[in-house]
């Protein structure tokens, strides 16, 4: 199936954003650890937060998460301090992510897992029982689902765990997250120092929750006012907070460099807070940046300077390369056909200096089977109408996004 989008002249919508789905699976993780009752409100209903809710609720014996990375790493340590024995698996793209940093450290701790294929990945056998917890040395450079999933079973280790990370951390508001989620479970667990977390041995407390939308699919609400010719283009996003815990909250001030504005209107019945996005009318003629804290924006920012023709180098990009696909290879050759020509550097960093090549006149953007790729590209329909490839794949964090586009004006032709 192929999607083909052409954009609207004007841009005023109003768009209820899904649940954030990085808040989801960490509550849905701590509330089955606190034995809680009432599941979190307002879950997302992407495709990585249904297959937690099934699990836990049903404990299968046989567990297939999908292509949900974020769910292998946090099942596979919830897993290790359950009861019973258990087979994890996905796709076939999951069983070449890597998962052996994580699988390490859980049998430090003592858990039981063996790898039932390759080793160092997917699927997984695991026999879960009470662990005894205690002091843990991992890199700080890995992916932070890896430490936010054993962060998270820290309050249930007989002596909680003090987690020493070396070298860089990356992704630390990702870490900050699940600190601050677990508090508000009543975890004690804080930074004891700069690259040291310590987690007592204090249960969970379960409690109502309420969970704010996402900021990451706010991105692509951004891209398109930036990328809009027109001047008075206008985007109302509900259910989002100033201050959010959410990493990629960042993403108000990187596109206030791309000329957008954001607009915040209290709700005085809740801390959830509607956001205006305008266009105001300033713009850097060049962008440098960091993703190293907030790599599931680096696509919809590329895709947004290339749409403008604004040359870039970004940095802080080397946990792309084990996503839902190689994200940098997959930019290089999508943006190709489009006549864009990017240059990766050691793998861990992108940049444009605006040279350019011949477009395909017919380009059909693939998406690898990752949802960021048809979310980042979709917006680009405000430069040229744009055709993707198994759109469907949105289903992962923001199922219904193809349905918020129609409603924004966009007209999507399925061919």
């Amino acid at each position: 199936m192929q999607y083909t989008l052409t954009a609207p002249a004007k841009l005023d919508t109003t768009i209820s954003l899904p649940a954030s789905k990085s808040i989801s699976n960490r509550s849905l993780i701590i509330y089955a650890l606190s034995g809680g009752q009432a599941l979190p409100q307002n879950l997302s209903d992407c495709d990585d937060t249904t297959v937690i809710i099934n699990a836990i609720r049903h404990m299968p014996e046989v567990i297939d998460i999908k292509a949900a990375g974020t769910a292998m790493r946090f099942m596979t340590a919830y897993l290790s301090v359950m009861r019973g024995t258990h087979v994890i698996t996905g796709t076939e793209r999951m069983k070449h992510r890597p998962i052996g940093v994580l699988v390490d450290a859980l049998r430090r701790l003592g858990a039981d897992i063996e790898y039932i294929g390759e080793e160092g990945f997917p699927p997984l056998r695991i026999t879960g029982k009470s662990l005894t917890g205690g002091i843990l040395e991992v890199p700080g450079n890995i992916s932070s689902q890896y430490i936010s999933a054993l962060l998270m079973i820290g309050p249930v280790l007989e002596e909680g765990l003090e987690l020493h990370l070396t070298g860089d951390i990356i992704s630390r508001p990702y870490i900050d997250l699940t600190l601050w989620m677990m508090r508000e479970f009543g975890a004690d667990a804080e930074w004891s120092a700069g690259d040291t977390i310590s987690v007592k041995a204090q249960p969970y407390t379960s409690r109502d929750y309420f969970i704010e939308n996402d900021w990451s699919g706010a991105s692509y609400w951004y891209e398109m006012v930036a990328l809009s010719d027109d001047r008075d283009a206008t985007v109302q996003l509900s259910g989002l907070t100033d201050g959010s815990k959410q990493g990629d909250s960042v993403v108000k001030y990187i596109f206030s460099l791309l000329g957008v504005k954001t607009i915040f209107q209290s709700k005085r019945e809740s801390r959830l807070q509607t956001v205006t996005l305008k266009k105001s009318g300033r713009c850097v003629p060049r962008l440098e940046y960091n993703f190293v804290n907030s790599p599931d924006l680096a696509q919809t920012v590329i895709a947004t300077c290339c749409g403008m023709g604004i040359p870039f180098h970004f940095k802080g990009l080397s946990t792309l390369k084990i996503k839902e696909t190689d994200r940098i290879d997959a930019m290089k050759r999508e943006m190709l056909k489009l006549g864009i020509v990017l240059q990766d550097i050691d793998g861990c960093e992108l940049k444009w200096d605006g040279t350019r090549c011949q477009p395909l006149p017919d380009a059909v953007i693939r998406t690898y089977e990752d949802h960021r790729m048809a979310l980042s590209f979709a917006p680009l329909s405000l430069r040229r109408p744009i055709t993707i490839s198994e759109p469907q794949v949105v289903t992962k964090s923001y199922p219904h996004f193809w349905d918020d586009m129609k409603n924004a004006g966009f007209d999507i032709a399925e061919t």
